[in-house]
């Protein structure tokens, strides 16, 4: 279709485009407004809209131009990436100015990886007596005082529904309590 906008050198409309597809392109006409829809959503096809009709044209020298801008970008990017990749050699070449192996070197990375496998086996052994820390006990125990806290609440809440219900409907207490599934020596905890 973009050949026909090249060739042709003119603007259409969409019936205009849907007699010629066919013809000279052999697009099927019921696939023509899609097509040139797609185009125009590419940005490979102006579309201007005049009055009530829509017109459609595409010039070989937007393509050339849009082509052009692209090529700019990519060798924009290239040029940059270039530059990156120089200066990280430089950086590399830095860098090992003044780290040659040598005897007293060699040593000095053996004694680190064996004090870093020294402080994780230590890590390793804290967690283990974690439990026994006094802070991480008192954590523990704010959080049973507040699931105590809670567990009241909700007690609390049951037996005010419980209330209502007997002074509502009557009830009694037993069957409400054997129809809710709540057992017998259900309390507040202390």
């Amino acid at each position: 279709m973009m050949e026909i906008f090249f060739e042709t050198k003119d603007v259409f409309q969409l019936k205009d485009m849907e007699k010629i597809a066919p013809k000279e392109k052999g697009i099927t006409a019921m696939s023509v407004k899609e097509v040139l829809q797609s185009l125009v959503d590419d940005g490979m096809v102006d579309c201007e809209r005049i009055g009530t009709s829509n017109y459609y044209w595409a010039f070989p020298s937007k393509a050339l131009h849009a082509r052009k801008r692209k090529l700019e970008a990519l060798e924009s990017q290239l040029s940059e990436g270039n530059q990156k990749h120089a200066n990280l050699q430089k950086s590399i070449e830095k860098a090992k100015i003044g780290r040659h192996e040598t005897e007293e070197r060699t040593m000095l990375t053996k004694e680190l990886s064996s004090l870093r496998d020294q402080r994780e086996q230590l890590k390793a052994e804290v967690e283990k007596y974690r439990e026994c820390d006094p802070q991480v006990v008192e954590e523990i125990r704010q959080a049973n005082i507040l699931a105590k806290e809670a567990a009241n609440r909700w007690t609390d809440n049951i037996f005010a529904i419980k209330s209502w219900a007997k002074r509502k409907f009557g009830f009694e207490e037993n069957k409400i309590d054997k129809n809710f599934g709540i057992p017998e020596d259900f309390d507040y905890i202390d």
